[in-house]
């Protein structure tokens, strides 16, 4: 592995790692990867890098030791230290998440504001043992960083209803079931079947792989009138790019592409 973008000391580790993929590490295993303030920052400055390295057409986000996250540093909340960077939200990506796809491995706990930095990945690949939830309301707070937003759109309404009103803990195999984890690892091998999981995204021409996110994305919100207007608007460009040529020569010629981004 090779040394990517700086962040925070320790409190973040990033690499890059071969087949275009970067992993995003949050270091405080023995809070169990709660997010303080330092951890946002790494975060959000991570995600600002990688998404403008040409070497990164994928990132993978996880935690040291076992565990995802356990939410936000309370103890750090009672000293006025908030886990949340302006423009990016909690966590330094809530409310912003990258242009490039980016996959949660889940080993251990996704819990409170871990589980909603998930809910802000596009994929998630989570072991066996992983257990979700988001227990604000037994702490008498509530899940204001995206979680009982983007639970309701991703899973069917009566259930998303149950984990947000009771707190309780759910595992990955019954959100596997819903749809809402992408595969399920033995103990230990979330974060290789993520990373496997990336390589065949970021193997993808990167201008396509950036246009068909933001378009799934955005669309959601997109009347029947203007759906395939704004459609064009984002992937028009990618129809007459360099790699949307490299593609159908590779094709043509039965070699594997070369993708340059242009």
């Amino acid at each position: 592995m090779n040394s990517g973008p700086a962040a925070e000391p320790d409190e973040v580790l990033v690499e890059i790692v071969d087949g275009g993929v970067a992993v995003v590490t949050i270091n405080r295993p023995k809070a169990r990867n709660a997010v303080n303030g330092a951890v946002a920052r790494g975060i959000a400055a991570a995600l600002d890098e990688l998404d403008e390295s040409p070497d990164v057409s994928a990132i993978v986000l996880t935690g040291a030791g076992g565990t995802f996250s356990a939410g936000m540093d309370l103890k750090g909340f009672l000293t006025g230290d908030m886990p949340v960077v302006e423009g990016r939200g909690f966590g330094g990506i809530t409310e912003a998440p990258p242009k490039k796809p980016i996959l949660a491995a889940v080993e251990g706990y996704a819990l409170a504001g871990g589980f909603e930095l998930a809910l802000s990945c596009d994929i998630i690949v989570a072991s066996e043992e992983a257990k979700f939830g988001l227990p604000e309301p037994k702490r008498g707070l509530v899940a204001g960083a995206g979680g009982i937003m983007r639970l309701p759109r991703r899973i069917p309404y009566h259930v998303a209803m149950e984990i947000a009103l009771t707190g309780d803990h759910y595992p990955a195999a019954r959100l596997y079931e819903l749809g809402l984890v992408n595969r399920i690892t033995y103990p230990g091998e979330a974060l290789n079947g993520a990373l496997e999981l990336a390589r065949t995204i970021a193997a993808n021409a990167p201008l396509a792989l950036a246009a068909t996110k933001r378009v799934i994305v955005e669309s959601a919100d997109w009347s029947l009138d203007e759906m395939f207007r704004k459609q064009g608007e984002i992937v028009s460009p990618v129809f007459t790019s360099k790699d949307a040529m490299e593609g159908a020569a590779a094709f043509a010629e039965k070699r594997a592409p070369v993708w340059k981004g242009e």
